[in-house]
This record gives C-alpha cells, sequence and structure tokens, in this order.
C-alpha cells in the first residue's frame, strides 16, 4: 500500500498516514451534472445510475475504451438539461436523454465521433489538438463562429 505521513493539523495532533489513491486506466471521462436546477425530479442522478449498464451493453466498463463516469453538482449550465461533459475531448452536451443519450454512447463514446447536433460547446480538448494552426483567427474560442 501506498502511504505519505501527513503531519497533524493544529499542535499536539499525531500524524496520520495517508493512503494515496488508485484509479484503473481509461479513455474518456463522462461528467454529468446532477444538480437540482439541471432537470427536475431527480432526471439526471437518474441518467447517471443508468449509465453503469449502458456502459456495459456498449464495452465500455473495460478495457481500451473503458469510459469513467462522474458526478457533478452544477456545471453552471442550467439550461436544457440533463448536461454533460466528455472529457479530454471538451464536448459539453444538452439534452442527454434517452435516445440523444444512446447516440452519444454509440456515436461518441464509442465511435469517437462528437454528436454535433447535440453539442452546445467544445472547448480546448482534442478539438483543438487536431485543427491546424492556420485555422485560427483570433477572434473565437475553439469551435465558436465555425460551421462544421
Amino acid at each position: 500500500m501506498d502511504t505519505h505521513p501527513i503531519e497533524g493539523g493544529t499542535a499536539g495532533e499525531p500524524a496520520v498516514e495517508v493512503v494515496k489513491p488508485k484509479i484503473g486506466a481509461y479513455r474518456r471521462h463522462l461528467l454529468v451534472c446532477t444538480g437540482p436546477r439541471c432537470t427536475a425530479d431527480g432526471e439526471s442522478q437518474a441518467l447517471f445510475d443508468s449509465l453503469g449498464d449502458k456502459f456495459k451493453a456498449a464495452g465500455l466498463n473495460e478495457g481500451a475504451l473503458r469510459v469513467k463516469r462522474s458526478r457533478v453538482s452544477c456545471f453552471a449550465a442550467c439550461k436544457g438539461g440533463p448536461v454533460m461533459c466528455v472529457q479530454p475531448d471538451g464536448s459539453w452536451y444538452y439534452n442527454a436523454r434517452g435516445a440523444n443519450l444512446d447516440r452519444i454512447i454509440q456515436e461518441h463514446l464509442v465511435g469517437g465521433r462528437p454528436v454535433q447536433d447535440l453539442l452546445f460547446h467544445e472547448g480546448p480538448g482534442l478539438a483543438c489538438e487536431t485543427e491546424p494552426e492556420a485555422e485560427h483567427d483570433g477572434e473565437h474560442d475553439a469551435g465558436e463562429g465555425r460551421t462544421p
């Protein structure tokens, strides 16, 4: 076990051993907003809870395509939920429910192609790494103001 001694927080507290956490290898990390303003009646939490079975069925629970999933209490993007973000790609999805969620899983998480009509933002993830520098005009953030 990998542990490191940490000194106590105040004078007189004994040192404690802290165990270094471990996370298995994964290809992508799916962050799902489960905050109360994202969807009504806990829909986002139910969506998050369903991902284990959906990932297993799609082969995303282990191996080279493994996707790690985490709940986020608020993305401050409180419209059009459920909202989720795929990292390291930087792809932000809205209305990620039902058939839309299935498309995100199959087309993006399995197939590697973001679902363009469900994206509301693309961050500095993989999209920037694959674009030639000449395409950046300095006036827009990555992905904004461009047509696919």
